[in-house]
C-alpha cells in the first residue's frame, strides 16, 4: 500500500482477483486493526481506497507498505472456478500417472502462477495442466523433458 493525496487515501496492489473485497462497507484488517472501507475507486488500474478513521496523509504514511487483509471468507465461485490456495496440497501426477508429490506452493509471477512441487516448478498454463480433480485431490501435469530435477533436456 502507498499513500495518495492528503486525506488518507491508499493505493493498493491487490493480491486477489476478487475486487469486491475492497467495496464500500467491506471490512479489512491493517496492522491487526479492523477498518471499514469508506470509499474505493480505481486509479491507474489499481484500487484507491479510503478507510474510516484514517483522515490525513500523516496517519496514512505510517501505514504504507503494510499488508491489507480481507476477512477469511470464501467468495462464491462458479462451478469451474477455484482459488489458487485450493491447489496447495493436491497430489501431482505426470501424464503417465507417475506421482510427483504434493503441490507445496503457488508462486505469483508477472506472466502466470507457478506450481511448486518439491524441486519441480510448473507454469500454471493450459499446456502443462492436463486435469485438476478436487474430488480426488489430484492434478495431472504434462511435463517437458528437463523439468524434473537432474533430468536432461531433449
Amino acid at each position: 500500500m502507498g499513500t495518495h493525496g492528503l486525506k488518507g487515501q491508499f493505493k493498493v496492489q491487490p493480491l486477489t482477483d476478487f475486487m469486491s473485497r475492497f467495496q464500500k462497507g467491506a471490512e479489512v484488517t491493517l496492522k491487526g486493526k479492523l477498518y471499514t472501507v469508506e470509499t474505493c475507486s480505481t486509479h491507474k488500474g489499481r484500487p484507491l481506497m479510503k478507510l474510516v478513521g484514517i483522515d490525513d496523509i500523516s496517519v496514512a504514511e505510517k501505514l504504507q507498505w503494510e499488508f491489507l487483509e480481507a476477512p477469511d471468507d470464501r467468495p462464491e465461485l462458479a462451478e469451474d472456478e477455484f482459488l489458487v490456495e485450493d491447489l496447495i496440497g493436491l497430489m501431482a501426477y505426470d501424464e503417465n500417472g507417475v506421482q510427483l508429490g504434493e503441490v507445496d506452493d503457488v508462486l505469483d509471477s508477472p506472466a502466470h502462477e507457478i506450481l511448486v512441487i518439491g524441486e519441480i516448478m510448473v507454469p500454471f498454463i493450459e499446456e502443462f495442466i492436463l486435469e485438476i480433480d478436487f474430488d480426488s485431490e489430484t492434478i495431472k501435469l504434462n511435463l517437458l523433458p528437463g523439468m524434473r530435477p537432474g533430468e536432461e533436456t531433449a
